[in-house]
């Protein structure tokens, strides 16, 4: 038997380590590509007339430094001023609020989605390095992640439809609620290098650092500016309901994250 050539082991990466071979690269490769095209087709055919072209695209409408400003707004939103959003006045003479690349505090789907795809793959990593990886935790972890980010929109949306909130947008709530999965990321990374004391700090940290995010970013759809939702001032009692809402919100995003976090 002939020597193996010189550089093979550099060139190979041996997937058996990590209890994956190539048969269940390629399945796995196979179901995500599927999982993506029959996603692109749900939406498309039952939220195409929900959610708009124009919309959709006015929340992609990003760039390179508008993603790292808004990745720094999330991990240290203490740091971050003001949180007030901009306006601009149309050809019709109506106010709107900013894209997301003239505005760092408008609301993007860009963040919310390479997150989700991200989280799945650190999570399925993440079972890898302890043996428990199989195709089907990709799916599992998707699940999860869906579930809570609509659980999450829903529990929103029902609020401001019982508040009055006028003119709450679907894709804004979307936008905000699936921001959490850039801390929760950070904390299962943080995982991998750490030991468990430090660990529950990293999370206390980044539940706190969404938490915060949540209730001074949700303000702008709970909590209107006059001049963008063409009401009278909201009464005082109203007023004290949508406060406490956003304090409720803020509290529930421990429970969310705890549930991400545990792959």
């Amino acid at each position: 038997m002939q020597p193996a050539p010189q550089g093979y082991g550099q060139q190979h990466v041996d997937l058996n380590a990590w209890g994956i071979n190539d048969a269940t690269a390629q399945l796995g490769m196979q179901l995500g590509n599927s999982a993506v095209h029959a996603g692109q087709e749900y939406v498309q055919k039952n939220f195409g007339g929900i959610f708009q072209g124009a919309g959709v695209k006015h929340k992609f409408n990003v760039s390179n430094g508008y993603v790292l400003r808004k990745l720094a707004m999330l991990l240290f939103p203490w740091t971050h001023k003001p949180w007030s959003r901009r306006g601009r006045r149309t050809e019709q003479g109506q106010m709107e609020y900013s894209d997301p690349r003239e505005d760092v505090n408008s609301p993007d789907l860009y963040i919310p989605l390479m997150a989700l795809v991200t989280y799945i793959l650190v999570s399925a990593f993440h079972s890898g390095l302890q043996d428990r990886f199989h195709p089907s935790v990709l799916g599992s972890y998707a699940t999860t992640a869906v579930v809570v980010a609509l659980f999450d929109t829903g529990f929103v949306s029902l609020a401001c439809y019982v508040l009055s909130v006028p003119q709450s947008q679907p894709l804004d709530v979307m936008a905000y609620t699936g921001y959490k999965f850039v801390g929760v990321i950070a904390t299962i990374l943080a995982g991998f290098v750490v030991g468990r004391t430090i660990w529950l700090g990293v999370y206390l940290y980044f539940f706190l650092a969404n938490a915060f995010f949540m209730l001074r970013s949700l303000r702008s759809v709970v909590l209107p500016d006059l001049a963008m939702q063409g009401t009278q001032t909201t009464s005082p009692g109203s007023r004290r309901r949508r406060i406490f809402f956003l304090f409720l919100e803020a509290a529930c995003q421990v429970i969310y994250m705890g549930i991400l976090v545990r792959v």
